[in-house]
Formats: C-alpha cells, sequence, structure tokens
C-alpha cells in the first residue's frame, strides 16, 4: 500500500466511518490472496472513497478512473500516487484495460463502475469493459459491493448512514463460454437488488436530478409502449396476411378438387 493512499484514506477515514456511520460486511472476501476485482455500484462521487475507506485494512483499490480527473495537476498526482488508472470513457480505451490487466495478472486489486458514471437516479445500464477485464485474466476472483447511503454524506445536517456489503456473486465466478457483457449484467443486476437507483446531492441539485431521472423513466416507458405497440401491429399484420394466404390456398385448392370432380363428356366415335 502505498504512503500516499494510506494519507488519502487516513483523511477520508473520519468522515466515511464517524460522520457516516459506516458499517461494512463481507470484507474478509478481500484478504483472499491475487487478483481480485471488485465490481460495484455508483450512486454518488464519494463511492471510491467510502469503498477504499471500507478496504484500507485489508486491500489497496487501484480504480479505473475518468481521465479528466488528470487535467488538474495536484490531483493528477495524488491519483498517481494512490495507483489509480486513467480511462478514456465510451472509447474503449484498449490501453487502459491493457494497463489494468496488467495491475491485475500481478496480484493487485482493482476497483470498477461497470455502469460508467454516477446514476444519479436514472437506471443505468451495465457496460461490457470491466467483463473484458475479468476474462483477460483467468485467475481473477471477482466480488460484488453494494454501496448504500453515500448519496447523503453532503446533506448536513442530514446524517447519513453509510453500509458497504461485499459478496460473491450468487452466480459464480465467470463461467467457461460466458461474454463479458452477460457477466457484468448478471453481477449488476444482483447488485441492484439491494441497492435502488439513488439521488445524489443536496436539496437544489437532488431536485433538478430528480426531474431529470423523471424525465428519462417517462421517456423509457413511452419507447417501451411504442415498441409493445410496434409489435402488436406488426403481429395483427402477420396473423392477417397468413389468413388472406390460407383463405387464398383454400379457394385455389376447392376450385382444383371441383374441376376434378366434374364429369368428362366421351362423344363416341362416328361410324
Amino acid at each position: 500500500m502505498t504512503r500516499t493512499y494510506r494519507v488519502a484514506m487516513g483523511i477520508a477515514g473520519p468522515i466515511v466511518r464517524r460522520w457516516g456511520r459506516l458499517e461494512v460486511t463481507g470484507v474478509e472476501l478481500l484478504d483472499r490472496p491475487g487478483p481480485l476485482l471488485i465490481v460495484a455500484n455508483h450512486d454518488s462521487q464519494w463511492d471510491p472513497v467510502v469503498i477504499g475507506v471500507s478496504a484500507v485494512k485489508h486491500r489497496q483499490i487501484r480504480a479505473l478512473a475518468k481521465s479528466e480527473l488528470w487535467k488538474n495537476k495536484a490531483l493528477a498526482k495524488v491519483l498517481d500516487g494512490m495507483g489509480q488508472i486513467p480511462i478514456e470513457r465510451g472509447r474503449g480505451d484498449a490501453k487502459a484495460m491493457d494497463a489494468a490487466a496488467a495491475v491485475l495478472r500481478d496480484g493487485a486489486c482493482i476497483g470498477v463502475f461497470p455502469e460508467g458514471t454516477v446514476s444519479r437516479g436514472a437506471v443505468t445500464r451495465a457496460h461490457s469493459g470491466a467483463g473484458r477485464l475479468a476474462l483477460a485474466v483467468p485467475d481473477v476472483y471477482v466480488v460484488c459491493c453494494r454501496v448504500v447511503g453515500s448519496v447523503d454524506l453532503v446533506r448536513f445536517p442530514k446524517r447519513p448512514r453509510v453500509k458497504i456489503e461485499y459478496f460473491e456473486p450468487s452466480g459464480g465466478q465467470p463461467q467457461p463460454g460466458e461474454s463479458a457483457i452477460s457477466l457484468m449484467r448478471r453481477t449488476v443486476a444482483e447488485i441492484r437488488v439491494g441497492t435502488p437507483y439513488a439521488i445524489p446531492g443536496r436539496k437544489k441539485t437532488a431536485a433538478k436530478y430528480q426531474a431529470r431521472a423523471v424525465a428519462a423513466a417517462q421517456a423509457e416507458n413511452e419507447k417501451a409502449a411504442n415498441e409493445k405497440a410496434a409489435k402488436e401491429k406488426a403481429a395483427k399484420e402477420k396473423a392477417k396476411s397468413e389468413k388472406a394466404a390460407s383463405e387464398k390456398a383454400a379457394t385455389e385448392t376447392g376450385a382444383t378438387e371441383s374441376a376434378a370432380t366434374q364429369p368428362v363428356e366421351v362423344t363416341p366415335p362416328e361410324m
């Protein structure tokens, strides 16, 4: 564990543990030797800090963090000292993934947020990047991390109660033939069962995100309704077409049978 990492966790510790009344379960899973991949939900900017504090006595967690953070030289120095890895989000950053895989192969612990960004109360989908990372290191051990209450850390005077739960995916470790996206979908779905999408920020900011989340949900419902209507319309048209084809075939068959049963007049030959 680097000195910078210990100092950063030492500064954040009192905020998270005392003010946040941190509760942690399952952290003993991090004592397993060898490469470890922590997969977590992401509802607050505090999530990496909260997870780091919860695990500081067990592992140094190296995170894949958005490269924009390195634009601040002072912050970049701290992040580098903590062993964090910059990644260009949404661009399939192969260089960052290769660096993370190399770190894992050396037996380190990496934390990832498969949802890609803070949810801000809206339903987000899992991305395949973290899954590709897991599949690139066959002996990696995947641990799910459920974070609850981190959004309340900034809502003074409301006292937060932050809970961290580490657990092994019920579907087990990466399975032979399992795709990267399938692995992430099942792990994130399991995490989200006990972690509703939460809206971060204080009152004014939270209200803004709440409005966005409502609008996104309405748009998603409208999209689903339109897709359902389109499928029903297509099914009706298909049934109508099949019925017409069946009636036509029946008509043609009837006509053929009728022609076959008509008496044939035979003209006797002239004597």
